[in-house]
């Protein structure tokens, strides 16, 4: 195995109990993720921390680079050695690392609850795309190391790598890694007016501006500061960004 990949399976969570491995279940998170696939346009990934390798990958071309989805999956972690560029594969170490620290210092009974989000490059024969994965535990060992985690891939709303934070599973309070410093700060989640929400999701339904203002009652120049106001809170450029890190981060 390539020395970068291997430095993908660090001590902190090294599979010890392989006795307590069933993969006859395996099987059935398979299908899951396959029924998940066909209803939406996001990439997925299952992997095994144990055999350090994908379980599965979705047919989602946008983010595999060329390749079959058995490809991906055959090549591992080395498809990231391939097609995340070089500068980033340090960045991808980090997150690694400091992401499974920050794991092994939660209770074991709240570990499932957590997931971990961040941003990087990947390109096969076109240009280089931002994308985002967020990563969550299916399955731990008794001792609370993870055999299996759902790795969800889309579009990044931003315009460079990283941005790795945590959240845990209904709160509206998330923690985002400092690489300079390498230390966790809290950041509240930006929250979304019901006005604000309105826009947004009339946006993506593909209504103008004017055509906004008309339903939810305000003039367009209203609908205007509205989305501006959308841009600031959600860190965007663009109603297109703002669409993908509102969905991104389940603000509607």
């Amino acid at each position: 195995m390539h020395n970068k990949v291997e430095r993908f399976f660090i001590p902190h969570n090294t599979v010890m109990l392989d006795n307590e491995l069933d993969y006859s279940r395996v099987g059935e998170y398979i299908r899951a993720a396959e029924a998940f696939s066909r209803s939406t346009y996001q990439g997925e990934y299952i992997i095994d921390y144990y055999r350090r390798n994908f379980l599965y990958v979705s047919p989602n071309p946008l983010f595999l680079c060329g390749h079959t989805p058995e490809e991906v999956r055959d090549m591992g972690y080395g498809f990231y050695m391939r097609h995340v560029p070089e500068d980033e594969h340090r960045l991808l170490l980090t997150i690694n690392s400091a992401g499974f620290e920050f794991f092994s210092r939660i209770p074991v009974e709240e570990r499932k609850e957590w997931s971990i989000s961040y941003d990087f490059h990947i390109a096969g024969y076109g240009p280089w795309i931002l994308v985002n994965h967020k990563l969550t535990p299916l399955e731990l060992t008794s001792d609370g190391r993870i055999w299996l985690a759902f790795c969800l891939v889309s579009a990044s709303s931003h315009s460079e790598a990283g941005h790795v934070e945590v959240r845990h599973a209904g709160s509206h309070e998330r923690l985002r890694l400092n690489l300079a410093t390498q230390r966790w700060q809290k950041d509240p989640m930006p929250v979304l007016t019901a006005c604000e929400r309105s826009v947004l999701v009339l946006s993506i339904q593909g209504h103008t501006i004017p055509e906004i203002a008309d339903r939810i009652c305000l003039s367009p120049d209203s609908v205007k500061k509205y989305r501006q106001r959308i841009f600031e809170k959600l860190g965007v450029r663009n109603i297109s960004e703002a669409i993908v890190a509102a969905t991104n981060s389940k603000l509607i």
